[in-house]
């Protein structure tokens, strides 16, 4: 670390606050990154970001509210040099590509060794992107079915408000939380049913879950 400049100043954005605490212990335990913010929830760390301006956002992807793929959206329109890190078990090849053409600095999956958390941190303040070795098999590897095609046909507003309805929120709901209007949202659902090529809404949960969008649904 150079004394000057500091330690590297991350914010985490992860729902369990239990994880948030093991991740701080294990990112703060070299002495060269400090976490100087957490948030449960990404209403909560957008409003955060711009408080505390930190080096590096890392960010889980399933959460209450706004994903992490419409929070890194959010936090890049509003700065386009902030720098998001995208760290959550949810790492099947479509997400991370969405991730990464989203424009988050690095992925790291929960699957792969701590200390790649800790890598990518610094790959990050250093403009580097990073991918951790248990994520870049399923990036360089052809996994383009029909499913996949699909899903990357969305937009990314699109693609939000898919996780969101099928985690079992309503039309009201995504537009409270994405502060859009309801017809909005209502042209989005009818792109998405047309793209997708879902019947109906218990289609649409099943695809989700097949293809890693959402672990479970949300009560």
């Amino acid at each position: 670390m150079n004394a000057a400049l500091g330690p590297i100043r991350v914010m985490l954005v992860d729902d369990h606050p239990v994880v948030r605490s093991g991740y701080r212990r294990l990112l703060e335990q070299g002495g060269d990154i400090a976490v100087v913010a957490e948030a449960g929830n990404g209403e909560t760390a957008y409003v955060l970001h711009q408080e505390h301006a930190p080096d590096v956002c890392v960010t889980d992807l399933s959460m209450p509210g706004i994903g992490g793929l419409e929070l890194l959206r959010k936090l890049l329109a509003r700065d386009a040099h902030a720098r998001v890190l995208v760290f959550t078990m949810h790492d099947t090849p479509q997400l991370i590509a969405r991730a990464l053409d989203g424009g988050a600095c690095g992925f790291v999956s929960k699957q792969a060794d701590p200390e790649h958390l800790v890598d990518a941190v610094r790959a990050a303040h250093a403009g580097r992107r990073y991918l951790d070795p248990h994520s870049a098999p399923a990036v360089l590897h052809d996994a383009a079915g029909t499913e996949a095609q699909r899903l990357s046909s969305l937009s990314q507003r699109e693609f939000e408000i898919f996780r969101l309805l099928a985690a079992g929120h309503s039309a009201a709901d995504c537009a409270r939380l994405l502060h859009v209007s309801s017809k909005t949202v209502a042209n989005h659902q009818t792109c998405i049913k047309e793209k997708l090529d879902v019947p109906g809404p218990a289609a649409l949960v099943h695809l989700a879950l097949r293809n890693g969008v959402i672990e479970s649904i949300h009560p």
